[in-house]
């Protein structure tokens, strides 16, 4: 039973390893969206928390912020993949036109939103 719980670690090791080693050689730009994404999410569990602890009221609003955020990070993703170099289905898309395209369906996506909170 000792063996395979060393066995187990060491796997976890390496594939932690393998990884960190494969997101090292990931372009600064896409890093960068990566990051946007961990903070929208971020955010949307912070006021999931926030809901939990105090309440949620007025529920238009919490529903609101939340959408928000995940709605950000979906269109955040969807950039990810439309602006890496590896992705051979986006490849006669320049970055400028999907950087246009997240502009753009995040407006839409907040003018949505501020409509719904009334």
């Amino acid at each position: 039973m000792g063996k395979s719980t060393v066995t187990t670690k060491d796997d976890a090791q390496a594939l932690f390893h393998s990884l960190r080693s494969a997101y090292s050689s990931t372009p600064t730009h896409l890093k960068i969206i990566d990051l946007y994404v961990l903070f929208a999410v971020f955010t949307a569990l912070i006021q999931v928390g926030y809901m939990a602890i105090v309440g949620s009221f007025p529920f238009n609003s919490f529903l609101s912020g939340v959408l928000s955020c995940v709605g950000t990070a979906v269109l955040a993703v969807c950039l990810r993949i439309q602006v890496n170099k590896e992705n051979k289905e986006f490849k006669d898309l320049p970055p400028e036109r999907a950087f246009a395209d997240f502009v753009l369906c995040n407006l839409v996506l907040h003018l949505v939103i501020m409509n719904f909170l009334g």
